[in-house]
C-alpha cells in the first residue's frame, strides 16, 4: 500500500513540477479568476443601486460570494481528461496508460491533484488581490465545523468531477466521439454550481431539483457555507455528493470491464 501511494504521489510531483513549462497558461488562469470577480463587481454594483439587499445578500456578501464561487470554479481543471483520453482511444496511444503500474484512473486522478495544486496558489492570489483592490469587507462564516465540512465538500466535489470527466472519456470505447456528452455536462455544471448567478435567486422548487443532482454541491453550496448561509444542508450534501460518487464509481468499473476489451492499441 505505502509503494502504491508513493506511485500516485510522484505522479501528482511531475505534473505539479511539469505546469511550470506552461506560464502563459497561469496567466490566463488568473486573468479568468479576476475576470469573473470583476464581471460580478459590475452587474451587483448596478443591482444594488439604492439596495441594501437582494435575496438575503448585502453588496459585500454578494460579492463574497462570488470570490468563493470564482475560486472553486477555476480549482476544477478534469476537463483536459476526457479529451486526453478520448484523443489517446482514437489515435490508438492510449495503451501508454494501461501499462503503467498504477490504475489508470488513479493516474488521472493523482494528476487532477498536482496540477490544482500548482494553481491554487495563483487562485488564492488573483481572489485576495480583488479584495484588497475593492476594499470588499469579505464575509466568511466563523464556524470551524462549518468551513471544514465545506472544504471536504469541495474535495468531494473535486473527485466527482474527475470521476466524471475520466467516464465521459471511457465512453469513446463505444461512441466514435463524445463531444455531445461533454456539451451537457458544460451545460450542467455552468447552470447548476451557481457560477453564473446564486441559485438562492431562483425558484425553490427548481434549487429543490437541483438538489438531487451532485452538480449542486461542487461549487455553489461550499461557496454558500463559507459565507455563513445553508448550513442546515452540510450534512446532507455530504451525504447526496459522497453517494453520487460511490455511484459513479460503480459505474465507470462496469464501463471499463465491458469495453476495455474493444480497444487493441491502434485506434477505434
Amino acid at each position: 500500500m505505502g509503494a502504491m501511494i508513493r506511485k500516485y504521489r510522484e505522479v501528482a510531483r511531475v505534473h505539479l513540477k511539469s505546469q511550470l513549462a506552461w506560464r502563459a497558461d497561469v496567466i490566463f488562469q488568473m486573468f479568468f479568476t479576476i475576470g469573473r470577480i470583476l464581471f460580478a463587481y459590475l452587474l451587483w454594483k448596478v443591482i444594488f443601486d439604492g439596495r441594501d439587499e437582494v435575496a438575503g445578500f448585502g453588496f459585500d456578501g454578494m460579492l463574497s460570494y462570488y470570490i468563493f464561487s470564482s475560486f472553486l470554479t477555476q480549482l476544477d481543471l478534469s476537463q483536459g481528461i476526457s479529451e486526453e483520453i478520448h484523443n489517446r482511444i482514437r489515435g490508438g496511444t492510449f495503451s501508454k496508460y494501461m501499462v503503467l503500474p498504477v490504475h489508470t484512473e488513479g493516474y488521472f486522478l493523482a494528476m487532477e491533484v498536482g496540477v490544482v495544486l500548482f494553481y491554487l496558489i495563483f487562485d488564492l492570489i488573483a481572489a485576495f488581490v480583488w479584495v484588497l483592490v475593492f476594499g470588499i469587507r469579505l464575509q466568511i462564516t466563523e464556524e470551524l465545523w462549518v468551513v471544514l465540512c465545506a472544504v471536504l465538500m469541495v474535495a468531494l466535489g473535486l473527485l466527482f468531477m474527475v470521476q466524471l470527466t475520466y467516464y465521459l472519456g471511457l465512453l469513446t470505447l463505444k461512441y466514435q466521439g463524445i463531444g455531445t456528452f461533454l456539451m451537457i455536462k458544460n451545460n450542467l455544471v455552468a447552470l447548476i454550481t451557481g457560477s453564473i448567478v446564486p441559485l438562492v435567486l431562483l425558484p425553490e422548487s427548481v434549487v429543490g431539483v437541483m438538489r438531487l443532482l451532485p452538480f449542486y454541491y461542487v461549487t455553489y453550496l461550499p461557496s454558500m457555507l463559507l459565507v455563513g448561509r445553508c448550513r442546515e444542508e452540510t450534512v446532507a450534501g455530504l451525504a447526496v455528493l459522497a453517494m453520487w460518487c460511490l455511484a459513479l464509481q460503480a459505474v465507470i468499473c462496469v464501463t471499463w470491464e465491458k469495453y476495455s476489451r474493444r480497444y487493441d492499441g491502434a485506434g477505434i
